[in-house]
C-alpha cells in the first residue's frame, strides 16, 4: 500500500492554486515539489504502478508541468532524475522560448537516497563518493551533466532551473558549479544539501565555535599554501572567483546534522570579512583538510576542490521545530505555507 506522503493529494501544496512566480515561497515549494515527483517516479517503478495507478504524475501536472524526460541510472536501472517542461494554459502563455515572469521554461530534478532494497544499494554508493569527494567522477552524474549540457545548449542557461534534494542536492550543486565555471548560472534549488565536517554547529558556546572554525580556517589555508608549493600550476587556479556570480538557493534545516553546517559556513566566512581575515578564510574554504593532506603528504596528489564550495548563495534556513531526524532532513517541510524562515543573501566577490 502507498504511503499517505507519496499521494499529492494527502501531503502535497494544494494551497499553491495560482501560481506567483515572484514570489519565493511559491518558487521554492514548486522546486520541492518536482523533486518529490522524482522520488515517487522511483516508488512507481519499484511497485510496478502504472497508468492510473501511478502516483508521480500529480506531483508536477498540479503546476502546469509536462514530463519531458526520466534520467536512468545506468547500473540498477533505477529513476534518479527527471526533466520537466513547464507548459501552461494557453491563456497565459504564448510558444515562446522566453521565460514568463520568472517561471522556468524547463528544471532539471534529482531526488536523494531511497531506503528501499530495489535503489538503496547504488544510492548508498553515491553517498560514499560524495563523502570521498568522488561524485563527479560516478556515472550517474555523468549522465545527469550531459542531461544539463545538453537543455543549456539547446535552449539556454535562462530557461533552465535545477533542484535536487539530499543527494540530489549534491548532483544539482555540482552540476551548477559546472556550468558556472562556463559562465553559464542556472537557477537552483539545493534542499538539505550534504556538507560533510565535523558538527561543530551543534556547540551552544558561540565564543568555543567561533574560536574553532578560526583554528580550522589556519591549519586549512597553511596546508594549501602548503600544497601550492608542491603545485606550482594549482597558484594561477581559483575556482572562488569563477564560482562567485551564481548564487543557487540552499534551502537547510538546522537540525538536519547533514546539512545544517551551512549556516555556520557562510555566518563564519562573514565575521572573518569583519576581523580582516577574509585571505585566510577564502583560500581556506576553497580546500577541505582531508584532500590536503593528501596532498601534502600522499605522493603529489592533488586534493578534488570540496563539494561545499560556494562563495554566494541565497541561504534559507527553516526554524520551525522538527519532531526528528527524518523530518528536519524530509523534502516535505519546504512546502508547508507556516515555517518559520531565516532568509539571509551572501554575496562574496
Amino acid at each position: 500500500m502507498a504511503s499517505e506522503r507519496e499521494v499529492f493529494g494527502l501531503s502535497g501544496p494544494l494551497h499553491l492554486t495560482n501560481i506567483d512566480w515572484n514570489n519565493a515561497h511559491h518558487r521554492r515549494s514548486v522546486a520541492a515539489s518536482l523533486v518529490e515527483g522524482v522520488y515517487i517516479l522511483e516508488r512507481d517503478r519499484q511497485e510496478k504502478r502504472e497508468g492510473s495507478q501511478a502516483l508521480a504524475p500529480p506531483w508536477w501536472e498540479f503546476f502546469h508541468f509536462k514530463l519531458v524526460r526520466k534520467l536512468i541510472d545506468d547500473v540498477d536501472f533505477c529513476i534518479f532524475g527527471a526533466i520537466y517542461e513547464y507548459k501552461p494554459p494557453s491563456s497565459h502563455c504564448n510558444d515562446s522560448i522566453v521565460s514568463i515572469d520568472g517561471n522556468p521554461r524547463y528544471v532539471i530534478a534529482f531526488r536523494g537516497t531511497i531506503t528501499k532494497p530495489d535503489s538503496f544499494t547504488r544510492d548508498f554508493e553515491l553517498d560514499i563518493h560524495i563523502m570521498r569527494n568522488g561524485l563527479h567522477q560516478t556515472s550517474r552524474f555523468e549522465i545527469g551533466m550531459q542531461a544539463v549540457r545538453n537543455m543549456v545548449a539547446t535552449v539556454g542557461a535562462s530557461n533552465v532551473w535545477l533542484a535536487g534534494h539530499s543527494l540530489g542536492a549534491a548532483m544539482a550543486m555540482l552540476a551548477g558549479k559546472t556550468m558556472a565555471k562556463m559562465g553559464n548560472f542556472l537557477e537552483a534549488f539545493l534542499f538539505n544539501p550534504p556538507y560533510l565536517s565535523a558538527p561543530i554547529e551543534r556547540i551552544k558556546d558561540k565564543k568555543v565555535k567561533h574560536g574553532i572554525r578560526i583554528a580550522g580556517s589556519v591549519i586549512t589555508a597553511g596546508l594549501a599554501l602548503a600544497a601550492r608549493g608542491k603545485n606550482p600550476r594549482s597558484r594561477s587556479e581559483d575556482p572562488f572567483s569563477a564560482l562567485s556570480a551564481w548564487t543557487p538557493s540552499l534551502c537547510v534545516n538546522p537540525a538536519d546534522h547533514l546539512c545544517s553546517e551551512y549556516i555556520g559556513y557562510f555566518e563564519h566566512r562573514k565575521k572573518m570579512e569583519e576581523i580582516g581575515a577574509g585571505a585566510i578564510e577564502r583560500l581556506a574554504t576553497q580546500h577541505s583538510l582531508g584532500g590536503l593532506f593528501m596532498s601534502v603528504v600522499g605522493k603529489g596528489v592533488e586534493a578534488a576542490e570540496p563539494l561545499h564550495l560556494l562563495p554566494s548563495a541565497n541561504l534559507t534556513v527553516n526554524l520551525s521545530p522538527s519532531n526528528d531526524f527524518k523530518q528536519a532532513h524530509g523534502i516535505h517541510q519546504w512546502w508547508r505555507p507556516d515555517l518559520n524562515l531565516k532568509c539571509s543573501l551572501y554575496k562574496f566577490k
